[in-house]
């Protein structure tokens, strides 16, 4: 079997977004534009509340899926079709914005740490214009699995016989979030076609053989294999992979599309009130 190695290393940009959220861009800088389906990543990490209490008031989306996945801390969400949740330490939730959706993630705690991610994940022409839907997931919805020399939660896709909660995505995501302790291992199987990073959240990790720092994103060449390492010190890695879409794409802010046509009427219908 064909064993994944690294092609890009970088690291992640300091920026903000939503009402001065503070932030680490790793996927969608001027460095990894994207990497197919995936089309961003940002990495939240504050103790210090001026740093995320503004959240993000009410946007729009469409044309993509964000996932938020929460590892510490506390943020509601609301949307124009009424719905609501609350995203907990260790929950996660998978959106797709599809035809469009006006939504707001604001922290519920006003202390203490919010730790995270948001990734994007592009969608198809063929699934743009979706209804859209959530898949709201409980810290306790996701299995760990005892792989290697550590431990992975399952988010989606599927490790052995455990399969994640995650389903019904077009791209296939394969979404881990993985521990390894000391100088531990572990090698996963991947579908060799789809792309696939690593970003590194804690400690340093061995990616395919180059060694990768905490708060850098690491793109991976095709195979059907991807050896992980630590390298001392307790580390924590997400792995992310999906089936290639190979479609132009329109982005505008919250609009993703393939067309500048498309992004266009996308405007249109969110200032004539025509989103969920």
């Amino acid at each position: 079997m064909t064993t994944r190695h690294v092609t890009r290393i970088a690291p992640a940009v300091p920026t903000s977004d939503g009402a001065g959220v503070r932030l680490n861009r790793a996927l969608g800088t001027a460095v990894i534009g994207a990497v197919d389906p995936f089309l961003m990543l940002d990495e939240f990490h504050s103790d210090n509340a001026s740093d995320y209490i503004a959240g993000f008031p009410a946007h729009p989306h469409r044309g993509f899926e964000t996932v938020t996945i929460m590892l510490d801390g506390s943020m509601e969400h609301r949307d124009s079709a009424g719905n609501r949740g609350l995203l907990g330490p260790g929950s996660v939730q998978w959106m797709t914005a599809g035809r469009g959706i006006i939504h707001s993630e604001m922290p519920r705690q006003e202390n203490g740490l919010m730790r995270g991610f948001q990734l994007w994940v592009n969608l198809p022409a063929t699934h743009k214009m979706a209804e859209p839907r959530y898949q709201d997931l409980p810290g306790d919805a996701i299995p760990t699995v005892n792989h290697g020399d550590g431990e992975v939660r399952v988010i989606a896709g599927s490790l052995g016989d455990t399969s994640g909660p995650v389903a019904e995505i077009v791209t296939r995501p394969i979404l881990f979030d993985i521990r390894l302790d000391g100088d531990g291992e572990m090698t996963l199987p991947l579908p060799e076609a789809h792309n696939a990073f690593v970003y590194v959240y804690e400690g340093t990790a061995t990616v395919g053989g180059h060694d990768v720092d905490r708060g850098h994103l690491a793109v991976l060449d095709h195979g059907a294999t991807l050896h992980l390492g630590a390298t001392g010190t307790s580390t924590r890695v997400l792995l992310a992979a999906g089936a290639p879409i190979g479609e132009p794409i329109a982005r505008y802010g919250p609009f993703v599309m393939n067309t500048q046509a498309e992004i266009m009427q996308a405007i249109r219908d969110y200032q004539t009130g025509s989103f969920a």
